[in-house]
């Protein structure tokens, strides 16, 4: 296997990484030689299995550290940011910042208490939406990215479908392709370019809190021409082909991987 970013002292910074798409995109990376950083928000019981996890990741032989904090909190982002300054040193910089914070609010507009409110649809933009830009630019802030680097998030068919509880998450994911769009263009004299990846239907555990998840499941199986659903590593596998110096003419782009889930 080629590691191209061995040697050069790239990092990813993965934010909503101890499973699901996050993790499978952290383990990529770093088989191709980047080291990694790691974000989370777990319970205590989890974290064992968490720490074994992220020990994969470094038998890989790259540097991992992660921080077990609510990344969408202003004052944690920027105590993990003075800590990240030493761990990257000098010469260390941040190739990768991918955002996979999945903490939103899954009510419905109508029906039984609790229905959906004005502070959940605010608390889960915030999160994950805005997160991104306040990232972005803190990060930006302390010059702690590479001259060509990668900002990478996820949405979903949410953002222009209309799922039963998913009202504030589908809310959260247009606004976080639109702020994509705007780094893209923004932060493009700086060498940055900043993408999203429009994920299939894919097992994880975020998957699995939606209401009514498995209808979802199935009829995604009926309309992939594979005839399967997209996996965590299938999504890493794009994580990093946008992470390689090739893909650097590609920015402010909503890409489907779902193998064709969405052509019908």
């Amino acid at each position: 296997m080629v590691k191209e970013f061995e040697g050069k002292d790239y990092w990813g910074l993965v934010l909503g990484g101890s499973s699901g798409l996050g993790f499978a995109s952290a383990k990529k990376l770093a088989q191709h030689g980047m080291n990694i950083i790691i974000v989370h928000r777990d319970r205590k019981d989890d974290l064992p299995e968490i720490k074994e996890s992220f020990e994969e990741i470094r038998n890989l032989g790259v540097l991992v550290h992660s921080f077990n904090v609510d990344a969408t909190r202003r004052e944690r982002r920027e105590e993990i940011v003075d800590e990240m300054k030493e761990i990257l040193g000098e010469k260390g910089k941040i190739r990768t910042l991918l955002h996979s914070i999945s903490k939103g609010n899954l009510k419905s507009m109508l029906g039984d208490e609790p229905t959906l409110k004005n502070d959940d649809f605010q608390q889960t933009i915030d999160a994950m939406a805005i997160s991104l830009y306040d990232w972005t630019k803190l990060v930006f802030d302390h010059g702690l990215f590479a001259k060509d680097g990668r900002i990478l998030s996820f949405t979903s068919e949410g953002n222009t479908k209309a799922w039963k509880d998913y009202a504030a998450v589908s809310a959260a994911k247009v606004a976080l392709e639109a702020i994509t769009r705007s780094i893209a263009l923004e932060f493009a004299p700086e060498g940055i370019r900043a993408n999203c990846i429009q994920a299939g239907v894919t097992v994880t555990r975020s998957f699995q809190m939606i209401p009514g998840y498995e209808t979802l499941r199935v009829h995604a199986l009926k309309r992939n021409p594979f005839r399967r659903l997209t996996t965590p590593a299938d999504v890493g596998n794009a994580v990093y082909l946008l992470s390689k110096d090739e893909a650097s003419w590609i920015t402010g782009t909503v890409i489907p991987v779902n193998g064709g889930e969405h052509l019908k």
